[in-house]
């Protein structure tokens, strides 16, 4: 893999235990954009998740042990860098972002200049296929990330999501490992980045089932709400020294 043309742009899929949907996801990236890198980060999937990447045609990096969400994007994000990409999308490996958004968010990427673009179930829609566990926490995070951010956003928890350099190299250094995607937003508002959000449609899982439970919703509230009390008092530190 390596990165080609002017503005070179990967497609970054997170992977675990995804035997059941990944190879669909990276034929239909490819029947779509043939032109595309595909990297599969695969986070020690006990299944055949690395097997069936690689017979669908897609590069694999596999990590030696379980990461998570975030370390597994991170690693992502991290070779995507040192391989020299200017943009990575990321959409998860197990069908529920259709590639057909690919393009919008490209598009939106290279012509509005923000650091990150994010596919928005709620623009235009209703959040069909979301959980009643995660739809009870965008809700809530919508509404407290208004109040940090100055900025609606939709969609707080979209894995479907894509970034420039600028955050390519501040991800690949240091990125959320648990639920990443609300804390990613503090980040960026922590530098001063800016992101935009563009209408998508989610698809039902092709195989597989959540792993965010009723109980685990509530561990995912308190765990991102420390987060982002953190990366809050870094940003006000950051103030105080300037």
């Amino acid at each position: 893999m390596e990165a080609r043309g002017p503005r070179p742009l990967m497609v970054l899929i997170p992977a675990f235990n995804e035997e059941g949907a990944v190879a669909t996801v990276i034929r239909e990236v490819r029947a779509l954009h043939p032109e595309l890198p595909i990297l599969v980060v695969d986070d020690c999937s006990a299944d055949g998740t690395r097997t069936v990447a690689l017979e669908a045609g897609a590069d694999v990096l596999t990590v030696p042990y379980h990461l998570g969400l975030g370390g597994c994007v991170q690693a992502g994000y991290r070779l995507a860098f040192d391989l020299g990409f200017h943009y990575v999308i990321r959409l998860d490996g197990d069908g529920q972002h259709d590639p057909a958004y690919l393009a919008l968010i490209r598009d939106t990427l290279f012509q509005s200049g923000v650091q990150m673009v994010i596919g928005s179930r709620y623009i235009g829609g209703n959040g069909e296929h979301t959980s009643f566990a995660r739809g009870v926490g965008i809700v809530f995070f919508r509404r407290f990330l208004g109040l940090i951010l100055r900025k609606q956003v939709h969609d707080p928890t979209s894995g479907y999501v894509g970034v420039n350099r600028q955050a390519l190299e501040v991800f690949a250094r240091s990125f959320p490992l648990e639920y990443p995607e609300i804390e990613a937003l503090v980040v960026l508002k922590r530098l001063t980045f800016h992101f935009e959000e563009v209408p998508v449609k989610m698809r039902p899982r092709m195989a597989g089932t959540s792993t965010i439970t009723a109980v685990r919703s509530f561990y995912y509230v308190v765990h991102v709400l420390l987060g982002v009390v953190v990366n809050i008092l870094k940003y006000q530190g950051g103030k105080r020294r300037l």
